[in-house]
């Protein structure tokens, strides 16, 4: 077993709202895997604790065997892929994958040659130069996409991916991760079961608490 993702009785409270009580879970590297739960169960409480936005109040979160609960976002190989795209307005496509890859503290040569491998493999080759106002929405989550996978992270987080689109521009995203996925370890928050096919192991929070983990087809069952 090869463990990428271990968090350790982590809680946290928001004031008197205790938000997420002593949850513990792992990941495998290569695991697709998909975070479960009612509004307000604490589901992207704890996504943003793995991504680094928020810090636990007790509890460990560990990549590769390794504490990183107080690292900031970006001192950690993890990439988080959000429901609002969080692209910069004022920079090209090509320009906001490139700058995710500066962040991460790669060399400028090799900037242009790792945003072209990413917009081919989300199939946005011809589009790089538009900003994101001339972009649909599906295409900039695929932008945002190719941001996240650009930085080859460890875990790949994905926060209600198609929460604002449609049914067909749902689909036609869903595609090309089932396409991109493989081999890639992924944690998804998502409430649209239509997108369960994507993962093959479930993880049900509720209250706070994890209530549920293990293969998706025994999980929907019970």
């Amino acid at each position: 077993m090869n463990t990428v993702l271990e968090v350790r009785a982590v809680s946290k409270r928001f004031g008197a709202n205790h938000v997420v009580r002593d949850i513990s879970l792992s990941v495998e590297r290569g695991e697709l895997f998909a975070l479960l739960g009612p509004s307000g169960c604490g589901k992207t409480t704890v996504l943003r604790m793995i991504a680094g936005f928020e810090t636990p109040d007790h509890g460990e979160v560990l990549l590769d065997a390794k504490n990183i609960a107080h690292l900031k976002p970006y001192e950690r190989n993890v990439s988080t892929v959000f429901q609002n795209y969080a692209l910069f307005p004022h920079l090209t496509a090509r320009q906001n994958i490139e700058f995710g890859l500066r962040h991460k503290g790669n060399a400028n040569g090799d900037l242009a040659a790792r945003a072209q491998k990413v917009l081919e493999l989300v199939q946005m080759v011809g589009k790089e130069e538009r900003y994101p106002a001339r972009l649909s929405g599906g295409e900039k989550q695929r932008i945002a996409l190719a941001r996240s996978l650009a930085i080859e992270p460890d875990l790949l987080l994905l926060d209600e991916p198609t929460s604002s689109m449609d049914n067909s521009t749902e689909n036609a995203f869903k595609a090309q991760l089932a396409r991109i996925l493989p081999g890639k370890t992924l944690m998804l928050v998502t409430h649209r079961n239509s997108m369960l096919s994507l993962v093959d192991r479930l993880i049900v929070v509720d209250g706070g608490k994890v209530v549920a983990d293990g293969p998706k087809s025994g999980v929907l069952e019970a």
